[in-house]
């Protein structure tokens, strides 16, 4: 480890990414920013880490209340090294022409503006301090594209096209970028996506042996803790059970 974030913000912290990425760098010693929903589970989340904690309780398609939490950062906790943008998630695997449209704005509000209004109001720190890292956590559904996922999949690309522009303009500023893209891992994701089904859920990991949420917060703490003149611009990283597969063919 060539160098170590002091305050690290997560964003989505309570679930399985998140909470995963909490404990890693609380065992480094970081301090944490953990952004999340449900008030009783960052509370959890929070008394269970020994590092020192700055609790947000934020829906985080909410513009204003994003805004709002920046802005009552306390002193010790706004000079943020390392912003995870880490919320998001599927609803529905059903295809487009019979997709809910409320679905489809939860996915684009939860996963893009979210993401978008947290990183504009961490960078200008940033880039005044020279020194930073936004690490966003994106999905190999932006580079693949499968049957059921139009949306997710559009979500996921644009916050890889987001993350790569950002390095074009942040090339002067000493503020870094990574795009994190995981395949298959087995967290709440697919129960969430299915409303709770937990049989259906548990079918897409069946016999797979899935990445696990500790695997992916490994990989966002080594590109994290890099030397600062190295920027890990994406990592794409599956099972080794898993591949990307040919195009689809319709035949009559």
């Amino acid at each position: 480890m060539s160098y170590l974030p002091s305050i690290v913000m997560i964003t989505g912290a309570t679930g399985g990414f998140g909470t995963a990425f909490a404990r890693r760098f609380a065992a480094a010693g970081c301090k944490l920013i953990l952004a999340g929903r449900d008030a009783a589970k960052v509370d959890a989340l929070a008394s269970s880490l020994r590092v020192p904690v700055h609790k947000i309780v934020i829906d985080i398609r909410d513009r204003k209340s994003i805004e709002a939490a920046f802005a009552a950062l306390p002193k010790e906790f706004q000079e943020i090294d390392l912003l995870i943008n880490n919320a998001g998630g599927a609803l529905g695997l059903g295809l487009a022409q019979e997709a809910s449209l409320d679905d489809w704005q939860d996915m684009i509000a939860t996963n893009n503006l979210g993401l978008v209004v947290c990183t504009r109001l961490a960078l200008a720190g940033m880039v005044e301090r020279k020194r930073g890292h936004i690490i966003n956590i994106g999905s190999a559904s932006g580079s693949y594209p499968y049957p059921g996922g139009h949306v997710y999949c559009a979500v996921k690309a644009f916050v890889k096209q987001f993350s790569l522009s950002l390095r074009a303009d942040l090339i002067d500023t000493g503020v870094r970028v990574t795009n994190i893209e995981p395949g298959m891992v087995e967290t709440e994701f697919s129960l969430k996506r299915f409303r709770g089904d937990a049989a259906r859920a548990a079918k897409v990991y069946e016999g797979a042996n899935a990445l696990t949420a500790d695997d992916i917060a490994e990989s966002v703490f080594w590109a994290a803790t890099l030397p600062p003149r190295v920027n890990i611009n994406r990592i794409e990283l599956m099972p080794t059970t898993q591949a990307t597969a040919g195009f689809a063919v319709h035949r009559t």
